[in-house]
Protein backbone atom coordinates (compact mmCIF):
# COMPACT_ATOMS: atom_id res chain seq x y z
CA UNK A 1 0.00 0.00 0.00
CA UNK A 2 1.64 2.99 -0.96
CA UNK A 3 1.60 6.11 1.42
CA UNK A 4 -0.70 9.11 1.05
CA UNK A 5 0.74 11.99 0.15
CA UNK A 6 -0.60 14.52 1.65
CA UNK A 7 -0.71 18.33 -0.38
CA UNK A 8 0.81 20.66 2.39
CA UNK A 9 1.21 24.33 0.80
CA UNK A 10 0.31 22.36 -2.98
CA UNK A 11 -1.91 25.09 -4.70
CA UNK A 12 -0.88 23.53 -8.41
CA UNK A 13 -3.86 21.48 -9.44
CA UNK A 14 -2.59 19.67 -12.36
CA UNK A 15 1.12 18.65 -10.62
CA UNK A 16 -1.13 17.48 -7.78
CA UNK A 17 -3.27 15.20 -9.80
CA UNK A 18 -0.29 14.21 -12.00
CA UNK A 19 1.87 13.34 -8.74
CA UNK A 20 -0.80 11.20 -7.09
CA UNK A 21 -0.97 13.52 -4.34
CA UNK A 22 -4.74 13.33 -2.55
CA UNK A 23 -7.54 15.43 -3.37
CA UNK A 24 -10.31 15.69 -1.48
CA UNK A 25 -13.07 15.29 -4.89
CA UNK A 26 -15.38 18.32 -4.84
CA UNK A 27 -15.84 18.81 -8.88
CA UNK A 28 -19.23 18.04 -8.11
CA UNK A 29 -19.54 21.20 -7.05
CA UNK A 30 -18.58 22.87 -9.96
CA UNK A 31 -22.52 23.20 -11.98
CA UNK A 32 -23.63 24.80 -8.99
CA UNK A 33 -21.12 27.17 -9.10
CA UNK A 34 -21.90 27.73 -12.56
CA UNK A 35 -25.44 28.23 -11.83
CA UNK A 36 -24.88 30.25 -8.57
CA UNK A 37 -23.84 33.36 -10.16
CA UNK A 38 -21.56 34.79 -12.75
CA UNK A 39 -19.78 37.34 -10.40
CA UNK A 40 -18.61 34.92 -7.52
CA UNK A 41 -16.96 35.89 -3.96
CA UNK A 42 -15.63 33.42 -2.06
CA UNK A 43 -14.49 34.08 1.76
CA UNK A 44 -12.74 31.93 3.94
CA UNK A 45 -9.95 31.26 6.45
CA UNK A 46 -6.30 30.65 5.37
CA UNK A 47 -5.08 27.73 4.37
CA UNK A 48 -8.69 26.62 3.30
CA UNK A 49 -8.18 25.79 0.02
CA UNK A 50 -9.05 28.54 -1.85
CA UNK A 51 -5.67 29.02 -4.35
CA UNK A 52 -6.44 25.14 -4.74
CA UNK A 53 -9.52 25.87 -5.91
CA UNK A 54 -8.61 28.58 -8.10
CA UNK A 55 -5.99 26.31 -9.84
CA UNK A 56 -8.84 23.91 -10.17
CA UNK A 57 -11.23 25.82 -11.87
CA UNK A 58 -7.99 27.63 -13.93
CA UNK A 59 -7.98 24.19 -15.60
CA UNK A 60 -11.43 23.04 -15.72
CA UNK A 61 -12.05 25.73 -17.84
CA UNK A 62 -9.02 26.92 -19.47
CA UNK A 63 -9.37 26.21 -23.65
CA UNK A 64 -5.72 25.17 -23.84
CA UNK A 65 -6.31 22.65 -21.36
CA UNK A 66 -8.68 20.63 -23.47
CA UNK A 67 -6.41 17.64 -24.26
CA UNK A 68 -5.63 17.21 -20.67
CA UNK A 69 -8.94 17.09 -19.46
CA UNK A 70 -9.60 13.20 -19.24
CA UNK A 71 -6.25 13.04 -17.42
CA UNK A 72 -6.43 15.91 -15.10
CA UNK A 73 -10.78 15.30 -14.24
CA UNK A 74 -11.44 11.67 -15.84
CA UNK A 75 -11.26 9.88 -12.61
CA UNK A 76 -13.10 12.53 -10.55
CA UNK A 77 -16.82 13.35 -10.23
CA UNK A 78 -17.38 15.95 -12.90
CA UNK A 79 -15.51 14.07 -15.34
CA UNK A 80 -17.89 11.31 -15.26
CA UNK A 81 -20.82 14.72 -16.15
CA UNK A 82 -18.70 17.29 -17.10
CA UNK A 83 -20.42 20.55 -17.76
CA UNK A 84 -20.84 22.12 -21.45
CA UNK A 85 -18.59 24.54 -20.24
CA UNK A 86 -15.64 22.55 -19.63
CA UNK A 87 -12.00 24.26 -21.89
CA UNK A 88 -14.22 26.76 -23.49
CA UNK A 89 -12.84 29.95 -21.61
CA UNK A 90 -9.67 32.12 -21.54
CA UNK A 91 -8.64 32.21 -18.31
CA UNK A 92 -6.97 34.97 -16.32
CA UNK A 93 -5.38 34.82 -12.85
CA UNK A 94 -4.64 38.13 -10.76
CA UNK A 95 -2.58 37.16 -6.90
CA UNK A 96 -3.04 40.12 -5.34
CA UNK A 97 -1.18 38.66 -2.04
CA UNK A 98 2.18 38.87 -4.41
CA UNK A 99 1.33 42.89 -4.92
CA UNK A 100 4.40 44.67 -2.86
CA UNK A 101 2.13 46.64 -0.06
CA UNK A 102 5.20 48.89 1.15
CA UNK A 103 6.39 52.46 0.44
CA UNK A 104 4.70 55.75 -0.76
CA UNK A 105 1.20 56.01 -2.55
CA UNK A 106 2.90 55.97 -5.94
CA UNK A 107 5.26 53.12 -5.95
CA UNK A 108 1.95 51.01 -4.24
CA UNK A 109 0.26 52.37 -7.42
CA UNK A 110 3.05 50.89 -10.27
CA UNK A 111 3.12 47.82 -8.23
CA UNK A 112 -0.73 47.23 -8.99
CA UNK A 113 -0.74 48.42 -12.46
CA UNK A 114 2.89 45.90 -12.94
CA UNK A 115 1.43 43.24 -11.44
CA UNK A 116 -1.90 43.34 -13.58
CA UNK A 117 0.42 43.86 -16.63
CA UNK A 118 2.58 41.33 -16.15
CA UNK A 119 -0.49 39.08 -15.70
CA UNK A 120 -1.92 40.61 -19.50
CA UNK A 121 1.43 39.49 -20.76
CA UNK A 122 1.46 36.12 -19.48
CA UNK A 123 -1.90 36.10 -20.98
CA UNK A 124 -0.75 37.08 -24.41
CA UNK A 125 1.92 34.67 -24.50
CA UNK A 126 -0.53 31.84 -23.64
CA UNK A 127 -3.32 32.36 -25.87
CA UNK A 128 -1.53 33.51 -28.81
CA UNK A 129 -2.35 31.37 -31.33
CA UNK A 130 -6.20 32.17 -30.34
CA UNK A 131 -5.20 36.25 -30.05
CA UNK A 132 -5.19 39.03 -32.72
CA UNK A 133 -2.18 41.08 -33.02
CA UNK A 134 -4.38 43.92 -31.38
CA UNK A 135 -3.14 43.39 -28.00
CA UNK A 136 -0.80 46.22 -26.26
CA UNK A 137 0.62 46.57 -22.90
CA UNK A 138 0.73 50.30 -21.69
CA UNK A 139 3.57 49.88 -18.87
CA UNK A 140 1.95 52.69 -16.46
CA UNK A 141 -1.47 52.43 -17.19
CA UNK A 142 -2.94 48.86 -16.54
CA UNK A 143 -6.41 49.85 -17.02
CA UNK A 144 -5.51 50.56 -20.61
CA UNK A 145 -3.96 47.59 -21.02
CA UNK A 146 -7.04 45.59 -19.53
CA UNK A 147 -9.26 47.21 -22.35
CA UNK A 148 -6.83 46.44 -25.26
CA UNK A 149 -7.26 42.99 -23.91
CA UNK A 150 -10.73 42.79 -23.46
CA UNK A 151 -11.13 44.32 -27.41
CA UNK A 152 -8.41 41.63 -28.27
CA UNK A 153 -10.53 38.55 -26.75
CA UNK A 154 -13.55 40.09 -28.30
CA UNK A 155 -12.47 39.57 -31.89
CA UNK A 156 -12.50 35.81 -31.21
CA UNK A 157 -15.14 33.09 -30.74
CA UNK A 158 -14.17 32.93 -26.58
CA UNK A 159 -14.88 34.96 -23.83
CA UNK A 160 -12.58 35.30 -20.76
CA UNK A 161 -13.14 34.02 -16.92
CA UNK A 162 -11.38 35.90 -14.41
CA UNK A 163 -9.66 34.70 -11.26
CA UNK A 164 -9.07 36.76 -8.25
CA UNK A 165 -6.93 35.44 -5.19
CA UNK A 166 -6.64 37.10 -1.73
CA UNK A 167 -8.54 40.18 -3.75
CA UNK A 168 -8.13 41.14 0.13
CA UNK A 169 -4.97 40.51 1.25
CA UNK A 170 -3.13 43.33 -0.22
CA UNK A 171 -5.37 46.00 0.99
CA UNK A 172 -5.26 44.46 4.08
CA UNK A 173 -1.86 44.76 4.66
CA UNK A 174 -2.14 48.36 3.11
CA UNK A 175 -4.36 48.68 6.13
CA UNK A 176 -2.35 47.93 8.93
CA UNK A 177 0.93 49.70 7.76
CA UNK A 178 -0.43 52.34 6.84
CA UNK A 179 -4.24 53.88 6.88
CA UNK A 180 -3.77 56.81 4.84
CA UNK A 181 -2.92 54.91 1.67
CA UNK A 182 -5.75 52.67 2.37
CA UNK A 183 -8.00 55.39 2.46
CA UNK A 184 -6.15 56.83 -1.19
CA UNK A 185 -6.14 53.42 -3.04
CA UNK A 186 -9.98 52.06 -1.55
CA UNK A 187 -11.74 55.40 -1.48
CA UNK A 188 -13.52 57.86 -3.60
CA UNK A 189 -11.53 56.93 -6.93
CA UNK A 190 -8.55 55.24 -5.45
CA UNK A 191 -6.85 53.17 -8.01
CA UNK A 192 -7.79 49.54 -6.33
CA UNK A 193 -11.65 50.63 -6.67
CA UNK A 194 -11.13 52.03 -10.05
CA UNK A 195 -9.53 48.30 -11.23
CA UNK A 196 -12.61 46.86 -9.64
CA UNK A 197 -14.88 49.09 -11.55
CA UNK A 198 -13.66 48.15 -14.33
CA UNK A 199 -13.93 44.82 -13.78
CA UNK A 200 -17.71 45.53 -13.33
CA UNK A 201 -18.23 46.84 -16.62
CA UNK A 202 -15.89 44.27 -18.88
CA UNK A 203 -18.62 42.16 -17.66
CA UNK A 204 -21.46 44.43 -19.14
CA UNK A 205 -20.91 42.65 -22.68
CA UNK A 206 -17.12 43.59 -23.26
CA UNK A 207 -15.72 39.64 -23.39
CA UNK A 208 -15.49 39.38 -19.84
CA UNK A 209 -17.99 36.34 -18.71
CA UNK A 210 -17.14 34.94 -15.20
CA UNK A 211 -15.48 35.96 -12.26
CA UNK A 212 -14.41 34.21 -9.54
CA UNK A 213 -12.70 36.18 -6.65
CA UNK A 214 -11.88 34.48 -3.14
CA UNK A 215 -10.48 36.75 -0.25
CA UNK A 216 -10.28 36.60 3.70
CA UNK A 217 -11.88 38.60 5.24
Amino acid sequence: MKPLKIPYGLTDFQTLIQEGYFYQDRTDKIPLLENAARQLLFIRPRRFGKSLLLSMLENYYDLNKAEHFQRLFGHLAIGQNPTALHNQYFVMKWDFSSIAAHGDIKEIELAIHGHINLCIEEFALKYQKHLPNTLRIYADNALASWRSLLIAVQQTPHKLYLLIDEYDNFANEIMVAEKDHYHALLKGEGLLKTVFKNVKSAAGGLGLDRVFITGVS
